[in-house]
Parts: C-alpha cells; sequence; structure tokens
C-alpha cells in the first residue's frame, strides 16, 4: 500500500498526487494537518527515510519561530513529540511506498522510491 501525507494547499503536495495518480498507483491519503501522524508512526517515518527527525521539520513556519525550537537541543524523541503535536511543522508532502518513504522536495525524490 502507498500513502501520501498531504496537505491540499501545498502545491508539491498536489503535485506528488499527480504522480501517484500517473503511475497509476491506488493510494491512501492522509491529511495530516487534520489526522496527524502519532508519535509511533512518525518514528516509522523517519526511520524509512533515514533521516533523524530535526530534517523533518519546516524550520521556516511561524510555530517553528513561536516555539523557539532553533535555541533548542532537542532529542529525536523530543523533536518526535513535537512534531505529533505540531503538525504544521512536517515537511510535505511525504509518500511511503512499499517500506520506503521520501519527501516531495524534490518530486524526483518520490519517483525514486517508486522505481525500486
Amino acid at each position: 500500500m502507498t500513502t501520501l501525507y498531504h496537505n491540499p494547499r501545498c502545491s508539491k503536495s498536489r503535485a506528488a498526487v499527480a504522480l501517484l495518480e500517473e503511475h497509476g498507483l491506488k493510494f491512501e491519503t492522509v491529511k495530516y494537518l487534520q489526522d496527524p501522524p502519532n508519535e509511533k508512526e512518525l518514528t516509522k517515518i523517519v526511520k524509512m527515510l533515514g533521516i533523524p527527525p530535526s530534517k523533518l521539520v519546516r524550520k521556516g513556519e511561524k510555530r517553528f519561530k513561536e516555539l523557539d525550537l532553533a535555541n533548542q537541543d532537542l532529542t529525536d524523541k523530543q523533536w518526535i513529540a513535537i512534531l505529533a503535536e505540531n503538525p504544521v511543522l512536517i515537511e510535505r508532502p511525504i509518500v511511503v511506498h512499499n517500506g520506503k518513504a521520501a519527501i516531495g522536495r524534490p518530486l524526483e525524490n518520490v519517483t525514486e522510491i517508486l522505481n525500486q
């Protein structure tokens, strides 16, 4: 099964939808702002991405500044908790396909995991 963590307002996210449809894939769409992944799901996603949770954070978001996250030294577990509580901070789109995950910035990252 393929899953897309999607924000319909994001052009990159909409492009990921189009790409998955072009590949003829059936996929589950998770509107993560309304239905955020929990800490366990986020931990699994970052493991599949092969990155630390801090690399999944949208540092340009207003919420990032409000929480003063730039000036904190946080553990991976703390980052996961922050992302679960503040899904607006999660980089998008994320595609999970056949046990692998990719952030669709650039969209070629998604194409890579679809072709494996």
